[in-house]
């Protein structure tokens, strides 16, 4: 589906012809077993129950008077949006309400979901780092590693004005340039969801909260890895461009393998909620709140166990060929000082 489809979820969308509908909400809890269930709200039905208790009562309607939807009726209509990214009138007829409730709804429950951030989307505490680094040392044996950083596009219809071409990236569409920090389970660790396409990924990470954590020395020895496109520093390793001993080669082989789960995490992000394949034709201000709902959605997920199904495509070949690709930007000797001491006593036999 091209974006330019997407046009009718636009909050412009002019007002529709209100029409009476059957009384009868889609009970999805008994209309499908779990695997129909599942597929169609990408989460299980034990998680969206849980989300119910988490925050259910907060989005109560205080009637039950002329068909208010109740919290659970709300996640479900939330959920089937984020699942497939079609039309709020698809959605609408689906669960037998009209078009602008369902914007109200979806906005009213992404809202709330991404106010839970900061309870399931952190950087390691200095207690979990040597946890997180062992797990990501048992990838391919690179020491100290805290977290795998970089950015993903999420298509967007170009939101107009004078500087609506900053929205249009380098593949020459108009997206937001979303950065992520994950572990080796895939968790998302830190994410930054607010740059136009066109601004280049070092860009996004040096203006980061992360960033200044990292430069004040928060994670001790920890440091976390990048592909060629960001500098290389002492808390930021990268790939060598050009390698050309046994020890730098071994390097670029261990860098790139244990940095793989943010680009498997792109993968299977997307692949949960296709909303953020798809692409997002809302007013540019309600589209970073729906992507840091489904980075939230996604950490839950994980803590509850509750996987996809399907088979997730294997990137590190596109990591590999990244990895050549992109320049390595302007860095002082000094930056290079600790990925150059790595290489020479860890990765050298």
């Amino acid at each position: 589906m091209s974006l330019s489809s997407l046009s009718s979820l636009s909050d412009h969308e002019g007002p529709t012809v209100s029409r009476r509908r059957n009384n009868q909400m889609l009970n999805a809890f008994e209309k499908y077993n779990d695997a129909e269930f599942r597929a169609r709200f990408r989460l299980s039905k034990e998680t969206v129950l849980y989300l119910e208790s988490v925050f259910g009562n907060s989005i109560k309607p205080p009637t039950r008077r002329s068909r208010a939807i109740q919290p659970m009726d709300q996640i479900l209509i939330t959920l089937r949006f984020y699942a497939t990214g079609s039309y709020q009138r698809v959605i609408g007829d689906i669960f037998n309400i009209e078009q602008p409730t369902v914007h109200r709804i979806v906005h009213r429950v992404t809202a709330k979901i991404a106010s839970m951030k900061s309870q399931y989307i952190n950087m390691p505490t200095r207690q979990e780092c040597l946890d997180v680094a062992h797990n990501f040392y048992g990838i391919a044996n690179f020491p100290r590693v805290v977290g795998a950083v970089d950015c993903t596009h999420i298509k967007i219809n170009s939101p107009g004005g004078a500087q609506s071409e900053l929205y249009r990236n380098r593949k020459g569409y108009f997206s937001l340039n979303v950065q992520m920090v994950c572990d080796s389970h895939l968790r998302i660790r830190n994410i930054v969801a607010r740059w136009p396409g066109s601004v280049h990924d070092s860009t996004i990470f040096n203006d980061s909260p992360l960033c200044a954590m990292l430069e004040r020395g928060d994670f001790g020895n920890f440091y976390i890895l990048g592909d060629s496109g960001y500098p290389c520093r002492p808390y930021l390793l990268t790939p060598l461009l050009n390698p050309r001993t046994a020890a730098e080669v071994a390097y670029n082989r261990s860098q790139i393998s244990t940095r793989n789960p943010v680009e498997r995490l792109f993968g299977v992000l997307k692949r949960r909620f296709p909303c953020l394949q798809n692409g997002l034709g809302l007013k540019l201000e309600n589209i970073p709140p729906i992507i840091v709902a489904c980075a939230v959605l996604h950490n839950i997920a994980i803590y509850r166990q509750d996987e996809l199904t399907e088979e997730e495509p294997t990137l590190l070949n596109e990591a590999v060929e990244e990895a050549v690709a992109q320049p390595i930007g302007l860095n002082t000797n000094q930056n290079f000082v600790v990925r150059t001491m790595l290489i020479n006593t860890h990765f050298t036999n």
